[in-house]
């Protein structure tokens, strides 16, 4: 894949340049006013964004963010996101007033040698994931008729077979922005050589998401510790009881086969902490993992899983930790997940969180960044790498 410094070294002042950025940020509506509760994409996307500004460039960035069905709705505004980009810029970014129409056309003229200008959400355009490859062509061509080049830099995308992921890059010349090829680059270490012992850390609400990423790691890993809510199938399946937690009965059978195959490398939880129900205030009880009451619902893993899994995790020289331990945006479940993190981030070698809900808890628990070797902007596109099946948002970045 050519790279952004290759794209720089040709020059670009003057030149428009439309870049593909992850900008998906979570938002709290529930005051009437969108306030971005992690802006962790956003800091990662500074980086390319300058670059191109400071060579010159007049930047068109392209994103999208949640799913609004193909229609504009002012909840999914990206408004707030060039709020804050340009707060992080320290220079203003024109927000359009629409995807690929007059004020997009409009923002993308006025703009002058390093300014920056934010289409709206690509994504109100129900062209940019239709199956349909003329339907995606025509968004691709009007997308691709507001810049000279192009430079993908949202690596939480590169799954997705989009239209401004993967059919601008056929229109126009094109990059990989440099947060793309650090996520390639760590990635690839897991798969083709990771150093040992390597140990995988999965949590999140289902097996059946993680299904295909177990299955391709299994066989090369030395431990699999499995916690979050997808830590009930496989409880079931070892025959226990797990109350009113969170099930699916459809996996039992495969999380037995795995814990057949591979039950000597599996770590599962000891202890689980339980209640009610899922609020701020809730009675908590720990009770053994295989003892949960019929009443109670599992919601994080107790001390003792903590305490397993950091030993578990002692001495691993590769990390990947992909899915919190429990519902971690409630203080009552969120132990599990900050006392894994911590022991993931005390890794002596590589250690990579594996974006989405992870990347959200590290920085939800107050813990250090810095601390990680790697992490993750894309927790889909990272696991479907990791299973090695082909990405065309970077299948189309190659020469």
């Amino acid at each position: 894949m050519r790279s952004l410094d290759d794209l720089l070294a040709e020059g670009v002042t003057g030149t428009h340049v439309l870049v593909r950025a992850d900008l998906n940020v979570p938002l709290d509506n529930s005051t009437g006013e969108a306030l971005i509760t992690d802006d962790g994409r956003i800091q990662a996307s500074l980086p390319t964004i300058r670059a191109l500004t400071q060579a010159g460039a007049r930047v068109v960035l392209c994103a999208h963010l949640g799913r609004p069905k193909g229609r504009p709705d002012p909840v999914y505004s990206l408004a707030p996101v060039a709020e804050r980009l340009a707060d992080l810029l320290g220079a203003p970014v024109a927000m359009a007033a629409d995807v690929v129409g007059t004020g997009a056309r409009q923002a993308v003229q006025r703009l002058a040698d390093g300014q920056v200008a934010l289409l709206e959400n690509v994504r109100f355009d129900g062209r940019e994931t239709s199956k349909d490859d003329a339907e995606r062509g025509r968004l691709a061509d009007d997308l691709a008729g507001l810049a000279q080049a192009y430079v993908d830099d949202a690596f939480g995308a590169v799954h997705r077979k989009h239209a401004s992921v993967y059919d601008v890059a056929q229109r126009l010349p094109h990059c990989a922005g440099g947060l793309v090829l650090r996520e390639v680059e760590v990635l690839r270490r897991l798969v083709e050589d990771p150093e040992r012992p390597y140990v995988v850390v999965l949590g999140g609400s289902k097996v059946s998401d993680k299904l295909g990423v177990i299955e391709a790691l299994l066989p090369s890993v030395d431990r699999l510790l499995v916690g979050g809510g997808m830590c009930f199938t496989f409880l079931a399946a070892q025959g226990h009881e797990v109350g009113g937690s969170l099930l699916e009965e459809d996996q039992v059978d495969t999380c037995r086969r795995l814990l057949a195959d591979a039950g000597d490398r599996i770590v599962m939880p000891v202890d689980i902490v339980c209640a009610e129900s899922v609020v701020a205030d809730a009675q908590v009880t720990v009770v053994a993992a295989n003892a949960i009451p019929a009443g109670l619902k599992g919601l994080d893993i107790g001390p003792n899983s903590v305490q397993l899994f950091t030993e578990a995790l002692n001495g691993a020289r590769t990390v990947f930790w992909n899915g919190p331990m429990g519902v971690f945006e409630l203080a009552p479940f969120g132990g599990g997940t900050k006392g894994v993190g911590k022991a993931v981030a005390a890794a002596a070698g590589l250690s990579v969180v594996g974006g989405g809900d992870s990347a959200a808890a590290v920085r939800t628990l107050g813990l250090e960044e810095s601390a990680y070797g790697h992490i993750s902007t894309g927790g889909g596109a990272a696991l479907e790498y990791l299973e090695g099946k082909t990405l065309p948002g970077l299948a189309v970045l190659e020469d």
